[in-house]
Protein backbone atom coordinates (compact mmCIF):
# COMPACT_ATOMS: atom_id res chain seq x y z
CA UNK A 1 0.00 0.00 0.00
CA UNK A 2 1.35 3.40 -1.02
CA UNK A 3 1.34 6.05 1.73
CA UNK A 4 1.98 9.76 2.00
CA UNK A 5 5.51 9.02 3.20
CA UNK A 6 6.14 7.18 -0.06
CA UNK A 7 5.06 10.20 -2.08
CA UNK A 8 7.24 12.50 0.00
CA UNK A 9 10.15 10.11 -0.57
CA UNK A 10 9.57 10.59 -4.31
CA UNK A 11 10.17 14.31 -3.79
CA UNK A 12 6.52 15.40 -3.87
CA UNK A 13 5.21 18.24 -1.69
CA UNK A 14 2.36 17.26 0.68
CA UNK A 15 -0.99 18.88 0.05
CA UNK A 16 -4.72 18.29 -0.13
CA UNK A 17 -4.19 16.47 -3.42
CA UNK A 18 -2.43 13.61 -1.57
CA UNK A 19 -5.70 12.16 -0.22
CA UNK A 20 -7.40 11.78 -3.60
CA UNK A 21 -4.21 10.63 -5.31
CA UNK A 22 -3.47 7.95 -2.70
CA UNK A 23 -7.02 6.64 -2.91
CA UNK A 24 -6.72 6.32 -6.69
CA UNK A 25 -3.25 4.77 -6.54
CA UNK A 26 -4.21 2.10 -4.02
CA UNK A 27 -7.58 1.37 -5.57
CA UNK A 28 -5.91 0.62 -8.92
CA UNK A 29 -2.76 -0.94 -7.47
CA UNK A 30 -0.46 1.45 -9.35
CA UNK A 31 3.28 0.96 -9.10
CA UNK A 32 6.52 1.57 -10.98
CA UNK A 33 5.97 3.23 -14.37
CA UNK A 34 2.18 3.31 -14.01
CA UNK A 35 2.51 5.07 -10.66
CA UNK A 36 4.90 7.70 -12.02
CA UNK A 37 2.77 8.24 -15.12
CA UNK A 38 -0.31 8.89 -12.95
CA UNK A 39 1.54 11.21 -10.57
CA UNK A 40 2.76 13.26 -13.52
CA UNK A 41 -0.87 14.04 -14.37
CA UNK A 42 -2.02 15.06 -10.88
CA UNK A 43 0.94 16.51 -8.99
CA UNK A 44 1.05 20.31 -8.65
CA UNK A 45 3.19 22.16 -11.14
CA UNK A 46 6.40 23.88 -10.11
CA UNK A 47 6.09 26.88 -7.81
CA UNK A 48 5.82 30.20 -9.62
CA UNK A 49 8.45 32.72 -8.45
CA UNK A 50 8.09 36.48 -8.26
CA UNK A 51 9.12 38.34 -11.38
CA UNK A 52 12.81 39.26 -11.33
CA UNK A 53 11.96 42.90 -12.07
CA UNK A 54 8.72 44.84 -11.52
CA UNK A 55 6.53 45.36 -14.56
CA UNK A 56 6.68 49.09 -15.47
CA UNK A 57 3.58 51.12 -14.62
CA UNK A 58 2.34 54.56 -15.65
CA UNK A 59 2.29 57.45 -13.17
CA UNK A 60 -0.53 59.90 -13.89
CA UNK A 61 0.25 62.01 -10.84
CA UNK A 62 2.51 64.86 -9.76
CA UNK A 63 3.36 66.56 -6.45
CA UNK A 64 2.95 70.19 -5.43
CA UNK A 65 4.02 69.85 -1.78
CA UNK A 66 6.39 67.78 0.38
CA UNK A 67 3.41 65.91 1.87
CA UNK A 68 2.17 65.03 -1.61
CA UNK A 69 5.67 63.96 -2.65
CA UNK A 70 5.97 61.66 0.37
CA UNK A 71 2.58 60.17 -0.49
CA UNK A 72 3.62 59.54 -4.10
CA UNK A 73 6.90 57.97 -3.04
CA UNK A 74 5.13 55.49 -0.76
CA UNK A 75 2.63 54.65 -3.50
CA UNK A 76 5.46 54.22 -6.01
CA UNK A 77 7.37 51.83 -3.75
CA UNK A 78 4.22 49.88 -2.98
CA UNK A 79 3.40 49.52 -6.68
CA UNK A 80 6.97 48.47 -7.52
CA UNK A 81 6.70 45.65 -4.99
CA UNK A 82 3.24 44.63 -6.20
CA UNK A 83 4.29 44.67 -9.86
CA UNK A 84 6.58 41.69 -9.27
CA UNK A 85 3.51 39.48 -8.75
CA UNK A 86 3.80 36.71 -11.39
CA UNK A 87 0.41 37.35 -13.02
CA UNK A 88 0.89 41.10 -13.60
CA UNK A 89 1.29 42.53 -17.11
CA UNK A 90 0.56 46.29 -16.74
CA UNK A 91 -0.38 48.98 -14.23
CA UNK A 92 -1.06 52.66 -13.61
CA UNK A 93 -1.76 55.13 -10.83
CA UNK A 94 -4.11 58.11 -10.91
CA UNK A 95 -3.95 61.63 -9.39
CA UNK A 96 -5.99 60.43 -6.39
CA UNK A 97 -3.42 57.73 -5.56
CA UNK A 98 -2.82 57.12 -1.86
CA UNK A 99 -1.86 54.13 0.30
CA UNK A 100 -4.59 51.61 1.12
CA UNK A 101 -2.63 49.20 3.27
CA UNK A 102 0.88 47.90 3.98
CA UNK A 103 3.70 48.23 1.48
CA UNK A 104 3.08 46.05 -1.56
CA UNK A 105 -0.72 46.32 -1.61
CA UNK A 106 -2.59 48.08 -4.39
CA UNK A 107 -3.12 51.77 -3.58
CA UNK A 108 -6.30 53.75 -3.97
CA UNK A 109 -6.14 55.15 -7.49
CA UNK A 110 -4.30 52.07 -8.73
CA UNK A 111 -4.99 49.89 -11.76
CA UNK A 112 -3.28 46.51 -12.05
CA UNK A 113 -3.76 44.29 -15.10
CA UNK A 114 -3.21 40.53 -14.74
CA UNK A 115 -3.44 37.58 -17.10
CA UNK A 116 -5.79 34.69 -16.30
CA UNK A 117 -5.96 35.69 -12.63
CA UNK A 118 -8.44 37.35 -10.30
CA UNK A 119 -6.90 38.96 -7.21
CA UNK A 120 -9.55 39.58 -4.50
CA UNK A 121 -7.14 41.75 -2.51
CA UNK A 122 -6.91 44.14 -5.45
CA UNK A 123 -10.62 45.03 -5.41
CA UNK A 124 -10.78 45.11 -1.58
CA UNK A 125 -13.65 44.28 0.79
CA UNK A 126 -15.78 47.18 -0.46
CA UNK A 127 -16.42 45.44 -3.78
CA UNK A 128 -18.03 47.57 -6.48
CA UNK A 129 -18.01 50.78 -4.49
CA UNK A 130 -19.78 53.07 -6.92
CA UNK A 131 -21.64 56.31 -7.62
CA UNK A 132 -25.12 56.79 -9.11
CA UNK A 133 -26.58 60.05 -10.40
CA UNK A 134 -30.25 60.92 -10.90
CA UNK A 135 -31.33 64.21 -12.48
CA UNK A 136 -34.61 65.25 -10.81
CA UNK A 137 -35.24 68.35 -12.91
CA UNK A 138 -36.26 71.72 -11.51
CA UNK A 139 -36.99 70.83 -7.89
CA UNK A 140 -35.95 72.51 -4.65
CA UNK A 141 -32.66 70.86 -3.56
CA UNK A 142 -33.56 71.26 0.12
CA UNK A 143 -36.67 69.17 -0.42
CA UNK A 144 -34.51 66.47 -1.99
CA UNK A 145 -31.99 66.47 0.86
CA UNK A 146 -34.73 66.45 3.50
CA UNK A 147 -36.52 63.54 1.82
CA UNK A 148 -33.25 61.66 1.38
CA UNK A 149 -32.41 62.01 5.05
CA UNK A 150 -35.70 60.31 5.95
CA UNK A 151 -35.18 57.45 3.50
CA UNK A 152 -31.49 56.59 3.45
CA UNK A 153 -29.65 54.48 6.02
CA UNK A 154 -26.05 55.02 7.17
CA UNK A 155 -23.95 53.20 9.73
CA UNK A 156 -23.40 49.55 10.63
CA UNK A 157 -25.93 46.77 10.15
CA UNK A 158 -28.99 46.74 7.96
CA UNK A 159 -32.56 47.94 7.90
CA UNK A 160 -35.26 46.84 10.29
CA UNK A 161 -37.71 44.37 8.67
CA UNK A 162 -40.45 46.96 8.31
CA UNK A 163 -38.11 49.32 6.42
CA UNK A 164 -36.45 46.83 4.08
CA UNK A 165 -36.60 47.04 0.30
CA UNK A 166 -37.62 43.96 -1.68
CA UNK A 167 -34.70 41.96 -3.05
CA UNK A 168 -35.40 41.31 -6.77
CA UNK A 169 -36.09 37.63 -7.47
CA UNK A 170 -33.48 37.49 -10.25
CA UNK A 171 -30.70 38.66 -7.91
CA UNK A 172 -31.80 36.31 -5.12
CA UNK A 173 -31.76 33.40 -7.58
CA UNK A 174 -28.18 34.24 -8.56
CA UNK A 175 -27.15 34.32 -4.90
CA UNK A 176 -28.69 30.89 -4.33
CA UNK A 177 -27.03 29.42 -7.43
CA UNK A 178 -23.46 30.51 -6.61
CA UNK A 179 -21.40 28.65 -3.96
CA UNK A 180 -19.65 31.89 -3.03
CA UNK A 181 -22.98 33.62 -2.27
CA UNK A 182 -25.50 30.98 -1.21
CA UNK A 183 -24.88 30.96 2.54
CA UNK A 184 -27.70 32.03 4.86
CA UNK A 185 -25.43 34.84 6.09
CA UNK A 186 -24.92 36.27 2.59
CA UNK A 187 -28.62 35.99 1.75
CA UNK A 188 -29.57 37.78 4.96
CA UNK A 189 -27.06 40.52 4.17
CA UNK A 190 -28.52 40.83 0.66
CA UNK A 191 -31.97 41.51 2.09
CA UNK A 192 -31.10 43.58 5.17
CA UNK A 193 -28.40 45.79 3.64
CA UNK A 194 -30.31 46.73 0.49
CA UNK A 195 -30.83 50.50 0.55
CA UNK A 196 -27.97 51.16 3.01
CA UNK A 197 -24.84 53.25 2.57
CA UNK A 198 -22.44 52.25 5.34
CA UNK A 199 -19.97 54.80 6.68
CA UNK A 200 -16.50 56.20 5.94
CA UNK A 201 -16.37 58.29 2.77
CA UNK A 202 -19.76 57.15 1.50
CA UNK A 203 -22.26 59.96 0.97
CA UNK A 204 -25.55 61.23 -0.38
CA UNK A 205 -25.02 64.51 -2.26
CA UNK A 206 -27.52 66.99 -3.72
CA UNK A 207 -26.37 69.65 -6.15
CA UNK A 208 -27.20 71.76 -9.16
CA UNK A 209 -26.02 71.04 -12.71
CA UNK A 210 -23.82 73.81 -14.07
CA UNK A 211 -25.15 73.16 -17.57
CA UNK A 212 -28.90 72.92 -16.97
CA UNK A 213 -29.67 74.22 -13.49
CA UNK A 214 -31.40 70.92 -12.70
CA UNK A 215 -31.28 69.42 -9.21
CA UNK A 216 -29.19 66.26 -9.12
CA UNK A 217 -28.95 63.45 -6.55
CA UNK A 218 -25.69 61.46 -6.26
CA UNK A 219 -25.04 58.52 -3.94
CA UNK A 220 -21.70 56.85 -3.18
CA UNK A 221 -21.46 53.44 -1.50
CA UNK A 222 -20.63 49.83 -2.22
CA UNK A 223 -21.82 46.27 -1.73
CA UNK A 224 -21.95 46.36 2.08
CA UNK A 225 -22.29 42.95 3.81
CA UNK A 226 -22.73 40.81 0.67
CA UNK A 227 -19.55 42.20 -0.86
CA UNK A 228 -17.53 41.92 2.33
CA UNK A 229 -18.60 38.29 2.74
CA UNK A 230 -17.63 37.48 -0.86
CA UNK A 231 -14.26 39.17 -0.40
CA UNK A 232 -13.51 37.13 2.72
CA UNK A 233 -14.29 33.87 0.91
CA UNK A 234 -12.34 34.93 -2.17
CA UNK A 235 -9.26 35.70 -0.09
CA UNK A 236 -9.41 32.25 1.53
CA UNK A 237 -9.56 30.50 -1.84
CA UNK A 238 -6.81 32.72 -3.25
CA UNK A 239 -4.62 31.97 -0.24
CA UNK A 240 -4.96 28.21 -0.83
CA UNK A 241 -3.78 28.70 -4.40
CA UNK A 242 -0.97 30.99 -3.28
CA UNK A 243 0.40 28.45 -0.82
CA UNK A 244 0.27 25.73 -3.48
CA UNK A 245 1.58 27.56 -6.55
CA UNK A 246 3.31 30.80 -5.52
CA UNK A 247 4.23 31.02 -1.82
CA UNK A 248 6.66 33.85 -2.61
CA UNK A 249 3.71 36.07 -3.55
CA UNK A 250 2.53 38.46 -0.86
CA UNK A 251 -0.70 37.11 0.74
CA UNK A 252 -2.47 40.38 -0.09
CA UNK A 253 -1.78 39.71 -3.78
CA UNK A 254 -2.89 36.08 -3.86
CA UNK A 255 -4.98 35.09 -6.85
CA UNK A 256 -7.60 32.64 -8.10
CA UNK A 257 -6.82 31.22 -11.57
CA UNK A 258 -9.62 32.51 -13.76
CA UNK A 259 -9.92 29.27 -15.73
CA UNK A 260 -10.39 27.12 -12.60
CA UNK A 261 -13.87 26.11 -11.45
CA UNK A 262 -13.49 28.42 -8.46
CA UNK A 263 -12.27 31.23 -10.69
CA UNK A 264 -15.33 30.95 -12.92
CA UNK A 265 -17.63 30.86 -9.90
CA UNK A 266 -15.89 33.84 -8.30
CA UNK A 267 -16.14 35.85 -11.53
CA UNK A 268 -19.88 35.06 -11.71
CA UNK A 269 -20.25 36.07 -8.04
CA UNK A 270 -18.60 39.42 -8.78
CA UNK A 271 -21.17 40.09 -11.51
CA UNK A 272 -24.01 39.26 -9.11
CA UNK A 273 -22.55 41.59 -6.48
CA UNK A 274 -22.36 44.27 -9.17
CA UNK A 275 -26.08 43.82 -9.89
CA UNK A 276 -26.90 43.91 -6.17
CA UNK A 277 -24.87 47.09 -5.63
CA UNK A 278 -26.52 48.85 -8.54
CA UNK A 279 -29.88 47.86 -7.04
CA UNK A 280 -28.67 49.17 -3.69
CA UNK A 281 -28.31 52.62 -5.27
CA UNK A 282 -31.43 52.32 -7.40
CA UNK A 283 -33.88 51.55 -4.60
CA UNK A 284 -32.77 54.68 -2.73
CA UNK A 285 -33.02 56.89 -5.83
CA UNK A 286 -36.43 55.50 -6.77
CA UNK A 287 -37.77 55.89 -3.22
CA UNK A 288 -36.58 59.50 -2.97
CA UNK A 289 -38.03 60.41 -6.37
CA UNK A 290 -41.34 58.75 -5.42
CA UNK A 291 -41.49 60.56 -2.06
CA UNK A 292 -41.02 63.87 -3.90
CA UNK A 293 -43.29 63.02 -6.83
CA UNK A 294 -40.38 63.99 -9.09
CA UNK A 295 -39.78 62.76 -12.62
CA UNK A 296 -36.40 61.19 -13.43
CA UNK A 297 -34.81 63.19 -16.26
CA UNK A 298 -31.62 61.13 -16.50
CA UNK A 299 -29.76 58.44 -14.54
CA UNK A 300 -26.32 56.83 -14.85
CA UNK A 301 -23.69 55.20 -12.65
CA UNK A 302 -20.15 53.87 -12.57
CA UNK A 303 -18.22 51.65 -10.21
CA UNK A 304 -14.69 51.44 -8.80
CA UNK A 305 -13.09 48.83 -6.48
CA UNK A 306 -13.92 46.24 -9.11
CA UNK A 307 -12.40 43.86 -11.65
CA UNK A 308 -13.04 44.38 -15.34
CA UNK A 309 -12.34 41.79 -18.03
CA UNK A 310 -11.04 41.95 -21.58
CA UNK A 311 -10.43 38.43 -22.84
CA UNK A 312 -7.80 36.81 -20.61
CA UNK A 313 -6.82 40.15 -19.06
CA UNK A 314 -8.31 41.25 -15.74
CA UNK A 315 -8.18 44.96 -14.86
CA UNK A 316 -8.22 45.44 -11.08
CA UNK A 317 -9.28 49.02 -10.37
CA UNK A 318 -8.89 50.03 -6.72
CA UNK A 319 -10.53 53.43 -6.64
CA UNK A 320 -10.37 54.08 -10.39
CA UNK A 321 -13.28 54.90 -12.71
CA UNK A 322 -13.68 52.95 -15.96
CA UNK A 323 -13.75 55.06 -19.12
CA UNK A 324 -13.65 52.40 -21.82
CA UNK A 325 -17.17 51.23 -22.83
CA UNK A 326 -15.96 47.60 -22.95
CA UNK A 327 -15.73 47.69 -19.17
CA UNK A 328 -19.35 48.82 -18.66
CA UNK A 329 -21.94 46.83 -20.60
CA UNK A 330 -24.83 48.89 -19.19
CA UNK A 331 -23.38 52.35 -19.81
CA UNK A 332 -26.07 55.07 -20.10
CA UNK A 333 -24.11 58.29 -19.66
CA UNK A 334 -20.76 59.92 -18.86
CA UNK A 335 -18.70 59.17 -15.72
CA UNK A 336 -19.02 60.63 -12.22
CA UNK A 337 -15.98 61.81 -10.21
CA UNK A 338 -16.71 63.31 -6.75
CA UNK A 339 -14.07 65.40 -4.98
CA UNK A 340 -15.35 66.45 -1.53
CA UNK A 341 -18.61 67.62 0.04
CA UNK A 342 -17.90 71.30 -0.61
CA UNK A 343 -16.72 70.95 -4.22
CA UNK A 344 -18.56 70.21 -7.46
CA UNK A 345 -18.85 66.62 -8.65
CA UNK A 346 -17.21 66.29 -12.07
CA UNK A 347 -19.11 64.73 -14.96
CA UNK A 348 -16.51 63.53 -17.43
CA UNK A 349 -15.97 61.73 -20.69
CA UNK A 350 -12.75 60.18 -21.87
CA UNK A 351 -11.03 57.59 -24.01
CA UNK A 352 -8.49 54.87 -23.47
CA UNK A 353 -4.87 55.94 -23.85
CA UNK A 354 -1.55 54.14 -23.41
CA UNK A 355 -1.08 55.71 -19.99
CA UNK A 356 -4.56 55.55 -18.44
CA UNK A 357 -5.35 51.93 -19.47
CA UNK A 358 -8.99 52.98 -19.92
CA UNK A 359 -9.53 54.58 -16.49
CA UNK A 360 -9.82 57.94 -14.74
CA UNK A 361 -9.59 58.90 -11.04
CA UNK A 362 -12.52 58.00 -8.80
CA UNK A 363 -12.20 61.07 -6.54
CA UNK A 364 -9.73 63.25 -4.69
CA UNK A 365 -7.88 60.72 -2.53
CA UNK A 366 -5.93 61.56 0.64
CA UNK A 367 -2.38 62.62 1.45
CA UNK A 368 -2.73 61.74 5.13
CA UNK A 369 -4.48 58.89 6.89
CA UNK A 370 -7.63 59.66 8.86
CA UNK A 371 -5.73 59.52 12.14
CA UNK A 372 -2.86 61.72 10.94
CA UNK A 373 -5.35 64.24 9.58
CA UNK A 374 -7.11 64.40 12.93
CA UNK A 375 -3.79 65.01 14.69
CA UNK A 376 -3.02 67.80 12.21
CA UNK A 377 -6.15 69.62 13.41
CA UNK A 378 -5.35 69.60 17.13
CA UNK A 379 -6.14 72.99 18.63
CA UNK A 380 -9.45 73.41 16.82
CA UNK A 381 -12.73 71.91 17.96
CA UNK A 382 -14.79 69.71 15.68
CA UNK A 383 -17.49 72.37 15.65
CA UNK A 384 -15.03 75.08 14.59
CA UNK A 385 -13.64 72.94 11.78
CA UNK A 386 -17.12 71.98 10.60
CA UNK A 387 -18.31 75.60 10.49
CA UNK A 388 -15.16 76.71 8.66
CA UNK A 389 -15.09 73.96 6.02
CA UNK A 390 -18.80 73.62 5.23
CA UNK A 391 -19.61 77.29 4.92
CA UNK A 392 -22.19 77.81 2.18
CA UNK A 393 -23.43 74.21 1.99
CA UNK A 394 -26.01 72.19 3.89
CA UNK A 395 -23.72 69.49 5.31
CA UNK A 396 -25.26 66.88 7.61
CA UNK A 397 -24.05 63.84 9.51
CA UNK A 398 -26.60 61.05 9.82
CA UNK A 399 -25.65 60.32 13.44
CA UNK A 400 -25.28 64.01 14.36
CA UNK A 401 -21.61 63.47 15.20
CA UNK A 402 -19.04 65.45 13.21
CA UNK A 403 -16.38 63.33 11.52
CA UNK A 404 -13.48 65.66 10.77
CA UNK A 405 -11.77 62.93 8.73
CA UNK A 406 -14.48 63.47 6.09
CA UNK A 407 -14.32 67.26 5.94
CA UNK A 408 -12.84 68.79 2.75
CA UNK A 409 -9.38 69.37 4.27
CA UNK A 410 -9.01 65.60 4.75
CA UNK A 411 -8.76 65.18 0.98
CA UNK A 412 -6.33 66.26 -1.69
CA UNK A 413 -6.80 69.73 -3.10
CA UNK A 414 -9.72 69.49 -5.53
CA UNK A 415 -8.31 72.10 -7.89
CA UNK A 416 -5.04 70.22 -8.13
CA UNK A 417 -6.80 66.94 -8.90
CA UNK A 418 -8.81 68.65 -11.64
CA UNK A 419 -5.62 70.13 -13.08
CA UNK A 420 -3.90 66.76 -13.18
CA UNK A 421 -6.90 65.11 -14.83
CA UNK A 422 -6.45 67.61 -17.65
CA UNK A 423 -2.64 67.59 -17.70
CA UNK A 424 -2.42 63.81 -17.96
CA UNK A 425 -5.25 63.69 -20.54
CA UNK A 426 -7.30 61.40 -18.33
CA UNK A 427 -10.76 62.81 -19.06
CA UNK A 428 -12.67 65.90 -20.19
CA UNK A 429 -15.14 67.58 -17.83
CA UNK A 430 -18.49 68.05 -19.60
CA UNK A 431 -20.54 69.25 -16.59
CA UNK A 432 -20.22 69.95 -12.89
CA UNK A 433 -22.75 69.29 -10.14
CA UNK A 434 -22.32 72.23 -7.78
CA UNK A 435 -22.99 71.42 -4.14
CA UNK A 436 -26.17 72.28 -2.28
CA UNK A 437 -25.71 69.80 0.54
CA UNK A 438 -24.49 66.39 1.60
CA UNK A 439 -25.26 63.63 4.11
CA UNK A 440 -22.55 61.35 5.50
CA UNK A 441 -22.58 58.85 8.32
CA UNK A 442 -20.49 60.92 10.71
CA UNK A 443 -18.63 59.56 13.71
CA UNK A 444 -21.27 56.95 14.59
CA UNK A 445 -18.82 55.15 16.87
CA UNK A 446 -18.86 58.15 19.21
CA UNK A 447 -21.98 56.71 20.81
CA UNK A 448 -21.46 53.07 19.84
CA UNK A 449 -22.41 50.55 22.55
CA UNK A 450 -18.91 49.03 22.57
CA UNK A 451 -17.39 52.47 23.17
CA UNK A 452 -19.88 53.27 25.94
CA UNK A 453 -19.13 49.88 27.52
CA UNK A 454 -15.39 50.54 27.29
CA UNK A 455 -15.79 53.98 28.87
CA UNK A 456 -18.02 52.57 31.62
CA UNK A 457 -15.48 49.83 32.32
CA UNK A 458 -12.68 52.37 32.56
CA UNK A 459 -14.77 54.60 34.84
CA UNK A 460 -15.48 51.61 37.09
CA UNK A 461 -11.78 50.76 37.20
CA UNK A 462 -10.86 54.33 38.18
CA UNK A 463 -13.60 54.36 40.81
CA UNK A 464 -12.30 51.08 42.25
CA UNK A 465 -8.77 52.49 42.37
CA UNK A 466 -10.08 55.58 44.14
CA UNK A 467 -11.92 53.41 46.69
CA UNK A 468 -8.80 51.33 47.27
CA UNK A 469 -6.68 54.45 47.80
CA UNK A 470 -9.29 55.83 50.20
CA UNK A 471 -9.30 52.57 52.17
CA UNK A 472 -5.50 52.60 52.32
CA UNK A 473 -5.52 56.19 53.53
CA UNK A 474 -8.06 55.33 56.24
CA UNK A 475 -5.93 52.38 57.43
CA UNK A 476 -2.83 54.55 57.49
CA UNK A 477 -4.61 57.14 59.59
CA UNK A 478 -5.69 54.46 62.07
Amino acid sequence: MVTGKDLVALGLKPGKWFKEALAHINEHGLEHEALHAYLATVKPGPEIPLLAQPVPFYENISADSPVEQANIEYVRQSMQQLMRTPTVVAGAIMPDACPAGPMGTIPVGGIVVTRNAIHPGMHSADICCSVMLTNLGKIDPKRVLDAAQQITHFGPGGRLPERQFALPAEIEAEFRANPFLNSLRSLNFAREHLGTQGDGNHFLYVGISRNTGDTVLVTHHGSRGPGAALYAQGMKVAERYRQAISPATDPANAWIPSDSAEGEQYWAALQTIRKWTKQNHLCLHEAIAARLGAAVVQRFWNEHNFVFRDGDLFYHAKGATPLDPKFMPDITGPRIIPLNMAQPILIVEGRTTATNLGFAPHGAGRNLSRTRHKYSKLGQTREELFAEETQGIDARFFFNQIDISELPSAYKDAGEVKRQIADFNLATTVDEIRPYGCIMAGDWEQDAPWRKKKLAKEAARLAAEADTQADCSAVAEE
